[in-house]
Formats: structure tokens, sequence, C-alpha cells
């Protein structure tokens, strides 16, 4: 079905009549400019999908109905959990950009002893609620239906505790290449460093929760690079990317 996808935090039902979110509204009124009986294609961000038609549109509102609900796909078998280390400017919406579209199931930044970047109070939750936009608009982009969740930043190991994924990676240049050979693996962890690198302390505390290090070649990546090659590997032997 022709028509951009859209975000909708509502339940999907045939025959309802669905808001769009402000933002959205201006885009399909004034960017696309469509109008009555445009189809569009909505999704919840929990794994349904529903084609849906336009009934009206005014400056700020446009309101759709909902001519059909589906379970929505495009979600890999490979479930990966992503640690990674706060970078300042759009360097950390490239990384949360593209592991949502290489299908990462949750993201957590996180707070490491070479970041330079310190998040408090409502510079915080405006952040947190900025990512989680990028991981909206990427799903929009890429087909998928169900959003990752991106988690309120905490420490490194606070983050590590927490961890009880069957495989668990660590991005740090060594020659162990075992974990290429697991298998039954549905859920990972992958832990990205900032552009100083993790310390030798973080390290040695990735390696005590049982992370396995993973090097990406020979070659230096940025922070933001690391992420989507590491979870192209990933997706390649454990996912969906043949």
């Amino acid at each position: 079905m022709a028509g951009p996808r859209i975000h909708v935090a509502a339940t999907l039902v045939a025959a309802a009549e669905i808001i769009l979110p402000e933002g959205s509204s201006r885009h399909v009124a004034g960017a696309l400019r469509l109008r009555e009986g445009a189809a569009l294609r909505l999704f919840d961000g929990e794994g349904h999908e529903a084609e849906a038609d336009i009934v009206s549109v005014g400056r700020r509102e446009v309101r759709v109905r909902v001519t059909a609900v589906t379970e929505g796909g495009a979600e890999s078998p490979l479930a990966v959990h992503l640690g990674q280390a706060i970078s300042k400017g759009d360097r950390m919406d490239y990384a949360i950009q593209k592991a949502t579209e290489l299908g990462v199931a949750a993201i957590t930044p996180l707070y490491t002893e070479h970041g330079d970047v310190r998040l408090k109070g409502d510079r915080e939750a405006k952040k947190l609620a900025h990512w989680q936009a990028v991981a909206v608009s990427a799903c929009e982009q890429c087909g998928r239906s169900r959003v990752p969740s991106v988690h309120p930043p905490q420490t490194l190991n606070a983050w590590l505790a927490a961890r009880d994924e069957a495989l668990r990676l660590v991005l740090h240049p060594a020659t162990d290449t075992a974990w290429q050979h697991a298998s039954g693996i549905t859920r990972a962890a992958l832990l990205v460093g900032p552009e100083g690198g993790l310390s030798p302390a973080e390290i040695d505390a990735a390696y005590t929760a049982e992370f396995a290090a993973l090097t990406l070649g020979p070659r230096i990546l940025r922070t933001e690079t690391a992420p989507v090659v590491a979870l192209t590997m990933l997706q390649h032997y454990f996912g969906d990317l043949g």
C-alpha cells in the first residue's frame, strides 16, 4: 500500500479514528500535502501495523480512520541490547538511528570514564526524549513496527550488572573469534565505548561480567560507526542478514 508510515501511541483497531501526533500532522498536511481519502500506514511501536485513510485535514490536526490491522514484520530473530557510550552532537543520533535500522531491540546510553558528556535533570530528560524520537523516526523509515526502547542513561557498571544475555560482546582489539561459533543465540549484549575508548578498568569490568572481546579489524572506527559494523556482524551470524 502506498503512503507514509507513521508511529502513533494508540491502540490500533479496525474502524477506529485516530488523531495523528502534531509533528506527523504537520508533515502529512504541510510537507506531503495529503488530503482526505489519502492512504497511510500506521504502527504502534509494539508490533502492530494498520492501513488507514485520512478523514480530515486541519492546520495542526489530521484525523485518520483505521481500515485494517495486521501484525508487523521486519523484526530480527536476534534481540540485541546495545550499551552505547554517550557522544557529543549528532554522533549519538547517528548511532541510535543506524542501530534501529539494523534491528537492535534496546539501547542504553552509558556514562564512561573517557566520555565527555554528562547530563542531569531536565537536560537528561530532554535528550532521552529526543533519542527515543530518533528511534521512532528510524522505524518509520525502515519498516519496523516495534520501536526499540532507549533507556535512561546510566553508568557502565550498573549496565554491566544487569546483563544476562547468552552472548555478551565488548568492542576491544582481540583475536578471539570463538563467539562466532556459538549456537542458539537469540539475545545478545553489545558494549561500545566512547571516542577515547574504554579504560583498562572498564575492559576488566566487562570481562568480569562475562563479556568477550570483539574486534572490527585493523582500523580504528568512530564511536558512531562501530555499532553499525558490529551489529551487522551479529545480524549476519545470528540474525537475518544472510
